[in-house]
């Protein structure tokens, strides 16, 4: 996991291809992944209709929340997580946009204007600077980008597009992240021919059934200096 991992000061969160907030629902609130999947797999869970759910979640969340909890705007093409996202409290503000075919919205440009931590995990495979370049460029300020890339992808393309904005990309060499499960034998074949095509090495990680990602760490010189990768990441 990354720990600690935003730049000084009061600001912005974006996470983008949020879904329905499951990032801002762990850096919020006193949570953790075991905890949302026995929420939302409970019995109760699933006898409930979408405004039952709804209501039930506003006050699950409000229950567990941080005492200082960051602001946490996401963006996501899929219209009906963000907007579920935001219905029950984990999103000060949703964009249902697709910046890799349309600029952000003027309301988008304004929410994003404060950013200090851009996030991602495991849909910059579905990314290009077409989407980074706009969102920076709406920025005021030092920003971070945090990105969990998976392994059969490359995130050459979005590191180079993120230079001219004085941003400098890490990578966590340590440790990689587990993803997903592989739906198929099939999928399992792709995700190792793919990453061993990359020069890595898939035995213990996606031979054991998972796609596993990489933390791509993108800011400031100085502040790479200041707060080393290593010291940020730990093991998972």
């Amino acid at each position: 996991m990354l720990t600690a991992c935003r730049p000084a000061g009061a600001g912005t969160v974006l996470d983008l291809c949020c879904s329905y907030g499951i990032n801002a629902a762990l850096l919020n609130h006193e949570l953790t992944l075991e905890d949302l999947y026995a929420h939302y797999t409970s019995p109760q869970a699933t006898e409930l209709t979408t405004a039952e759910l709804i209501e039930w979640d506003r006050a699950y969340y409000a229950a567990h929340r941080r005492p200082e909890p960051a602001r946490v705007i996401g963006l996501d093409a899929a219209s009906h997580a963000v907007s579920y996202a935001h219905a029950v409290g984990l999103l000060e503000e949703a964009f249902a946009e697709n910046l890799e075919t349309a600029p952000p919205s003027p309301a988008l440009r304004q929410a994003a204007r404060h950013t200090r931590l851009i996030t991602v995990t495991g849909g910059s495979s579905f990314l290009s600077p077409l989407t980074f370049g706009p969102l920076l460029d709406c920025v005021h300020g030092p920003v971070w980008v945090a990105a969990f890339v998976l392994r059969t992808h490359s995130y050459r393309r979005i590191a180079k597009c993120l230079e001219p904005y004085g941003l400098s990309t890490e990578r966590a060499a340590t440790h990689t992240f587990p993803q997903r499960r592989f739906t198929s034998k099939q999928e399992q074949r792709y995700a190792i021919d793919a990453v061993t095509a990359a020069g890595e090495d898939p035995q213990a990680r996606e031979t054991h059934g998972y796609f596993h990602s990489t933390l791509y760490l993108s800011r400031s010189a100085t502040d790479a200096a200041e707060a080393p990768l290593a010291t940020l990441v730990q093991a998972s």
